[in-house]
C-alpha cells in the first residue's frame, strides 16, 4: 500500500521558509506554481531550469533546493531509483550543515530517499535515511512525521519494541491526520509484539478520525490494517474490509492501494477470482506502464535541458575548436556506423547458430524421449501375451509428460516465468476442479536462476498431476510470497488428503529430491482436517 509521505510539507519547507537566503528566480517560482496545480511534469521541467540558473551563479543552496524538489516529484511518480540519484546529487551542495535552511533541506532530501527506498523494499536503507532526516530536522511537526515513518519501517523489519518507542513520540502531535497515522501504527506494533493485546479500539478510533478529516489515503490504510488483523481470525470480516479498502482507493484514485486490496480479495473470495484477477492485472499493468513512462520522461527532460545549455554555449564560441569538434563528431559517427553494422551482422550470425543448436537439441530429445519411449511400450505389448493395461497407460502418460517438457523448451523458453507458472496451474482448471493463484508476479522471480526456476516448475507440475490423479479435490490454491531470503509457496487443496506414510508412493518422491538439489525445503502437512497442504521454500540466492 502506498505510504503517506507528506511531500507537500517537504516542498513547503523548500520553497517558503522565511530563513531562506537565496532568491527565487522565475523558473523556480514557475515550478512552485505548477506543483500547486498538480502539474508535476512541468514542475520538474522548471525546477531543472532553475537548477541550471543557480549553477551559473554558484548558488549551492538554490541548486540543492531545485534538485530535492525534482527528486520528490520523481519519487511521487514512481521513479524511485531516479529520485535517490537526484537527491544524492543535491546533498553534494549542502556542505554547511550548521545553517538552519541547509539542515531543513538535508532533512527533506533524506526523507525523500527514505520514502523511495521503502517502496523499493530496501528497508534497512529506508531506516537509516529516516534517521538522517530526523537528525537534520529543525521543525517539531516534521520530527513527528519522521518518528512515525521510522516506526512504520521498524514494524516492517519486525522490530516492534523499537517501533513503539518512536511511535510514542510521533503520537504527541496536535495534527489530527498525523495523530491518526501514529495511533494506527502504534496499535499495530503493540499487537504484533503481544498477540494478547487488543488493538481494535485504536484501529477504529484512527479510522473515525480519518473519516472526519476526509483523509482518503488514511482510510485506505485503516481498512488494510483491519483486513490484515482479521485475516486469520474472521475471513468474512477480513474480506469486508478489503472490499471497503478497494472502494475507498477507487474513490481517492490510489492505484497502489487498489492493487493491494485486490490481492487480498482474490485470496479471500475464490468465487470472484476471475473478475478480480483480471482487474488486478489491468491496474498493475497500467501502473507499471505509467511509471516506466515517467522514468523515461524525467530522463528526457534533464537531457533536453542539458542539451539546450550545451547548444547555447557552443554558439558563443565559434572558433577553430568548434571545427575540430564537428570533425571529431563526424569521425565518431562513421566509426559508430561501421561498428553498428559489424555488431548487427555478428548478432544475426549468433542468432542463426542458436536457432540451429535449438533445433538439433529438440530433435535429439524427440528421438531419445518420445520415439524411444513409445517404441519401448509397443515392444512390451507385442512380446507379452498378457500385458497390464494400467501399466501401459502409465508408461504412455510418462512419455506424454516428457514430450510436453520438450514443447515447453521450445514454446516457452522466452515466456515470462510468472505467466508460465500461472498458465501451468490454470491448465488443470475444468468443470470439476477450480484453481486459484495469489501473489505470483514477475518481481517475485527476480534474481532466481533459470535452473532453479525449472526445478520449481517441475515440482508444481508434479503437485498438480498428483492432485488430478489421487486427491478428488474441487478447489486447489497456490499462494506465493517473497521474503528477504526466499520465495515461499503454499499449496492447498480440499481433497481426500494423503497419509504421511503414502506421500512418497503418490508420484511426489521426486519433489523432495528436487528441492534438496536447489537448497530449498518442502513440508507436507497431513494433519489438517481435510485435504493436503504443502509448503515450499525456494532460496533467492
Amino acid at each position: 500500500m502506498k505510504k503517506n509521505i507528506f511531500f507537500l510539507l517537504s516542498i513547503t519547507l523548500l520553497s517558503c521558509s522565511k530563513k531562506e537566503t537565496f532568491k527565487n528566480n522565475r523558473h523556480y517560482e514557475q515550478g512552485k506554481i505548477c506543483l500547486k496545480t498538480n502539474n508535476s511534469d512541468s514542475a520538474f521541467y522548471y525546477f531543472n531550469l532553475a537548477k541550471n540558473d543557480y549553477i551559473k551563479t554558484n548558488d549551492s543552496l538554490g541548486i540543492s533546493k531545485s534538485l530535492v524538489n525534482m527528486g520528490i516529484i520523481q519519487s511521487d511518480n514512481g521513479d524511485f531509483y531516479g529520485a535517490i540519484e537526484t537527491t544524492l546529487e543535491a546533498n553534494k551542495f549542502l556542505k554547511n550543515d550548521r545553517d538552519s535552511t541547509n539542515r531543513n533541506t538535508l532533512a527533506s532530501s533524506y526523507n525523500c530517499m527514505a520514502i523511495a527506498s521503502h517502496f523499493l523494499k530496501n528497508y534497512e536503507d529506508a531506516f537509516n535515511y529516516h534517521l538522517s532526516a530526523l537528525k537534520y530536522s529543525n521543525d517539531s511537526l516534521n520530527k513527528r512525521i519522521y518518528y512515525n515513518n521510522i516506526g512504520d519501517v521498524l514494524i516492517t523489519l519486525g522490530k516492534f519494541n523499537d517501533a513503539k518507542k518512536y511511535l510514542e513520540k510521533a503520537i504527541k502531535t496536535s495534527n489530527k491526520n498525523n495523530y491518526s497515522r501514529a495511533l494506527n501504527n502504534l496499535a499495530k506494533a503493540k499487537y504484533l509484539d503481544d498477540n494478547n493485546y487488543n488493538p481494535l479500539p485504536e484501529f477504529y478510533q484512527a479510522l473515525n478520525i480519518r473519516k472526519e478529516e476526509n483523509d482518503g489515503k488514511g482510510q485506505n490504510s485503516s481498512y488494510e490494517t483491519l483486513s490484515s488483523y482479521y485475516l486469520e481470525k474472521d475471513k468474512a470480516l477480513s474480506l469486508k474490509f478489503a472490499n471497503e479498502m478497494l472502494t475507498s482507493a477507487i474513490k481517492n484514485e490510489s492505484v497502489d492501494d487498489q492493487i493491494l486490496a485486490l490481492q487480498k480479495i482474490i485470496f479471500l473470495d475464490p468465487e470472484t477470482y476471475s473478475i478480480n484477477f483480471e482487474r488486478y492485472l489491468f491496474i498493475n499493468d497500467s501502473v507499471q506502464t505509467a511509471r516506466n513512462k515517467a522514468k523515461k520522461q524525467f530522463a528526457i527532460v534533464r537531457y533536453d535541458v542539458e542539451q539546450k545549455n550545451a547548444q547555447n554555449q557552443s554558439l558563443k564560441d565559434k572558433n577553430f575548436k568548434q571545427a575540430i569538434g564537428i570533425l571529431f563528431l563526424a569521425l565518431s559517427l562513421i566509426i559508430g556506423i561501421f561498428w553498428y553494422k559489424k555488431r548487427k551482422k555478428r548478432l544475426q550470425q549468433e542468432k542463426e547458430l542458436e536457432v540451429k543448436n535449438t533445433q538439433l537439441r529438440l530433435s535429439k530429445k524427440v528421438h531419445d524421449v518420445v520415439a524411444n519411449g513409445i517404441y519401448q511400450v509397443m515392444t512390451k505389448i507385442e512380446n507379452q501375451e498378457h500385458f497390464d493395461r494400467d501399466t501401459a497407460l502409465d508408461e504412455l502418460e510418462f512419455v506424454y509428460e516428457k514430450s510436453r517438457d520438450i514443447s515447453y523448451d521450445k514454446a516457452d523458453e522466452e515466456q515470462e516465468f510468472s505467466k508460465k507458472i500461472s498458465e501451468l496451474i490454470a491448465s488443470f482448471n475444468n468443470d470439476t476442479v477450480k484453481t486459484f493463484t495469489a501473489g505470483n508476479n514477475s518481481a517475485l522471480w527476480e534474481n532466481i536462476s533459470p535452473p532453479v526456476k525449472d526445478e520449481v516448475f517441475q515440482i508444481i507440475r508434479e503437485l498438480m498431476v498428483n492432485m488430478k490423479k489421487h486427491s478428488q479435490a474441487s478447489h486447489v490454491a497456490f499462494r506465493f510470497e517473497k521474503t528477504e531470503t526466499s520465495v515461499e509457496i503454499q499449496y492447498k487443496d480440499n481433497g481426500i488428503g494423503i497419509p504421511g506414510d503414502l506421500i512418497y508412493k503418490n508420484g511426489l518422491r521426486n519433489a523432495e529430491s528436487r528441492m534438496a538439489a536447489i537448497g530449498g525445503a518442502i513440508i507436507f502437512d497431513t494433519e489438517i482436517e481435510k485435504g493436503l497442504k504443502v509448503n515450499l521454500s525456494v532460496p533467492t540466492s
